[in-house]
């Protein structure tokens, strides 16, 4: 069999690793093994933050509505309780938006909830 140089092959790797570095700090944006250690690290934090993202906006959410229901007298957990005796099928996520953007349709939501 015939021997196979793979030195080109080789090279495109190391390229598109330290292509996919650019901009990192110290040796990890010019060393091959470095530069490869920071990839596979920032593939795992991109991973569970896309997950710990979801959860920060939940306790957002929360914290918006609780503070929009205040002046109304009813505290979060009583709200979202009447609600689900209710019938009521709105996420907090539109609820927020909700008290954030248009107050009064929120009070009126409010008042029907809580009557």
């Amino acid at each position: 069999m015939s021997r196979v140089k793979k030195g080109v092959n080789a090279l495109k790797g190391r390229k598109n690793v330290l292509r996919k570095t650019k901009g990192f700090r110290f040796g990890r944006s010019t060393k091959e093994r470095a530069a490869y250690d920071a990839l596979v690290h920032a593939g795992a934090y991109a991973f569970a933050h896309r997950r710990d993202k979801k959860n920060d906006f939940r306790r957002l959410w929360t914290v918006r509505l609780n503070s929009a229901l205040r002046p109304h007298n009813i505290s979060y957990s009583k709200f979202i309780g009447a609600m689900k005796k209710k019938g009521f099928e709105v996420d907090r996520k539109i609820l927020a938006a909700l008290a954030k953007d248009n107050p009064e349709s929120f009070s009126r939501l409010v008042a029907k909830v809580s009557a």
